[in-house]
């Protein structure tokens, strides 16, 4: 079994980044520039959005934090939108979610400019995503692609099954297995209603879980020498640590993978992953390499 490590393999891609960003540098060229606007005080997404500005400065990236408080209103929260886009020095920008439940959430994304949405949840990406034109995909499945690629994981022709139909995770993921230029696999979404699950993810040469149960893919439900991407991350009440919780994934990790013939943990594999790619989508903004 072999554990893959999307720790190290972002810390390897993020030095990466770093040294592109010096050829800019020395080549007269300013760094990207990556803004984040957070509403409200939500743990997690402080949490998350700390880490970006972390991976900011690791790729030597210029990054900003627009905070809000959670009565902010949709029209303040869309104003500062259009002036992010309007902002020649913003290479790209994300509006951290979830919002406050008076605010439309679709309504913000769509506000955004596809041209700085190095989220990759605006409608004209996710379009360009589904019919394999360039453009921003979105972090978490770009991730998951790039460790199948560093690990030499072969996906041709493979039977991949993706637990979880997320606009965020599940469907990009399955699109892009499916396509000629990514995955190029036989592709099976299954979802809370689907029938014959065990039977279904046991056929699988690939599982990707992201449905967010923890344990939730047990060792029944996979075959031997398959490969298991966990994407869970779920809080679970654990008195041993000093928080007082630990992250589960989505996978019984304990029992899974002796099975496997590779596996991400959590933590340490897909989540790496998430924030390192939207510093690559966001350098790929500063170089305007999919929309000029």
């Amino acid at each position: 079994m072999q554990l893959i490590d999307g720790k190290a393999t972002a810390a390897k891609i993020k030095e990466e980044i770093a040294e592109e960003v010096n050829r800019m540098l020395a080549a007269g060229k300013r760094a990207p520039h990556l803004a984040a606007v957070l509403v409200g005080h939500d743990g997690g997404s402080e949490t998350y959005v700390r880490n970006k500005v972390l991976a900011c400065e690791a790729c030597r990236f210029t990054s900003s934090l627009i905070r809000f408080e959670e009565d902010v209103t949709e029209e303040e929260l869309l104003a500062k939108v259009d002036e992010l886009n309007r902002d020649p020095n913003v290479d790209g920008f994300i509006v951290q979610l979830p919002l406050p439940a008076h605010i439309s959430e679709q309504k913000i994304i769509e506000a955004i400019d596809y041209r700085k949405d190095v989220d990759g949840f605006h409608p004209i990406n996710v379009g360009r995503m589904a019919i394999g034109l360039p453009c921003f995909i979105s972090a978490t499945p770009k991730g998951i692609l790039e460790l199948l690629r560093r690990y030499d994981i072969d996906t041709i022709g493979k039977k991949c099954v993706v637990l979880g139909r997320s606009n965020i995770v599940g469907k990009p993921m399955a699109q892009l297995m499916l396509q000629k230029g990514y995955g190029n696999a036989t592709v099976t979404v299954c979802h809370s209603q689907s029938r014959n699950l065990q039977a279904e993810c046991r056929d699988a040469d690939i599982l990707i879980a992201a449905v967010g149960s923890p344990a939730f893919v047990t060792a029944d439900m996979v075959k031997p020498g398959a490969v298991v991407i966990d994407v869970g991350t779920t809080r679970v009440p654990d008195s041993t640590r000093p928080k007082g919780f630990r992250l589960q994934g989505d996978v019984d990790f304990e029992h899974v993978a002796p099975l496997c013939s590779a596996i991400t943990p959590v933590p340490g594999g897909v989540g790496p992953m998430t924030i390192c790619m939207l510093m690559l989508n966001t350098l790929s903004a500063a170089k305007h390499e999919f929309y000029a």
